[in-house]
């Protein structure tokens, strides 16, 4: 990714001095020292790349942007009704502004072939990706523990927690789905069975319309339910307690498996309450055609509703592709 850096240094600038502007440089300062050391403890196999990133960077903030994950998301896997195959729909929220505008989608070489992740300069891991011939995979989060009534401390709780964990955030570890699994059936084995720093549902979506599903994980435990499924950022099947994430998550997860199977491959199925204040990116991906669609999104500051921020991105690639 340190490639992006070099192509995109004005979107990086942008991303970086917007996050300065929300979280306070002495914020940014902290947390970037704790954030390397935590991923310099735990050998962590992009520590080099976040570091060379960082080179590229006046001042503090990349290792923390690199270890934040305060966004929520909303994402839908199942049959293509287009098209041979099966599609990944998803959208996702982080009230940071400067996000959608500065969106970036990255072609990466890794050992197990091409993919496109859909990402920003300076961010190492995965959130989203299409790898054509194989999977199409996002992340979403779910609730904040709960240990207190206050979500501030909880997420210090959550914080500490994380930090007496050795094992990979669940961004590096869909980086190395892409990075090295061949199929579906491989990344689905490596997503369930890999030990997490902390919480998170993956979407996955294969190839043929039967090879998709959602995956509930903790640190340790497990749930994977077999497609066609949705995910917002709520327990499905695990009924843990925590607080909520993101605008209405129970609605955006009614709304998106009213529409999956039946939503064109455009983004006029993004509507309120899967599009909100916080919406930053929606996406289509389909693995099997080698297809993905993107667009960013900003929130007006005059009239506080959600807009397009980017052209969109239409993106096909043959490599790899079946018919």
């Amino acid at each position: 990714m340190v490639a992006v850096v070099k192509a995109e240094p004005a979107r990086l600038s942008d991303v970086i001095t917007t996050a300065r502007g929300h979280y306070s440089g002495s914020v940014l300062w902290a947390t970037d020292r704790l954030s390397e050391y935590w991923l310099a403890r735990n050998d962590n196999p992009y520590l080099e790349e976040i570091m060379a990133i960082a080179d590229h960077v006046d001042g503090p903030g990349t290792f923390m942007l690199n270890m934040s994950f305060e966004w929520s998301c909303t994402a839908a896997v199942g049959p293509d009704p287009v098209r041979k195959g099966n599609r990944l729909l998803r959208t996702l929220d982080w009230p940071l502004e400067g996000l959608g505008r500065n969106l970036v989608v990255a072609r990466v070489t890794g050992e197990a072939g091409i993919y496109d992740s859909v990402t920003w300069p300076g961010f190492a891991g995965v959130l989203s990706a299409m790898a054509p011939g194989r999977f199409s995979a996002s992340i979403n989060q779910p609730p904040l523990r709960r240990f207190t009534p206050s979500c501030w401390l909880d997420w210090a709780f959550g914080r500490i927690a994380m930090w007496r964990e050795a094992s990979l955030p669940p961004v590096h570890l869909l980086r190395q789905v892409f990075d090295q699994c061949q199929d579906y059936a491989e990344a689905r084995e490596i997503l369930s069975d890999t030990t997490l720093a902390m919480p998170a549902f993956f979407s996955l979506s294969g190839l043929e319309e039967r090879e998709c599903c959602v995956i509930e994980r903790t640190e340790d435990v497990v749930v994977v339910h077999d497609g066609p499924k949705a995910i917002a950022n709520h327990w499905l099947r695990m009924g843990r307690a925590g607080h909520n994430r993101g605008v209405d998550s129970h609605g955006r997860l009614e709304q998106i498996n009213a529409l999956r199977n039946t939503a064109p491959n455009d983004f006029a199925w993004v509507t309120p309450p899967v599009l909100n204040r916080g919406t930053r990116l929606s996406m289509i991906a389909n693995a099997r055609a080698g297809s993905l669609t993107v667009l960013g999104w900003e929130q007006n500051t005059g009239t506080g509703t959600p807009e397009p921020a980017t052209t969109i991105y239409d993106g096909y690639s043959s490599i790899n592709t079946l018919p």
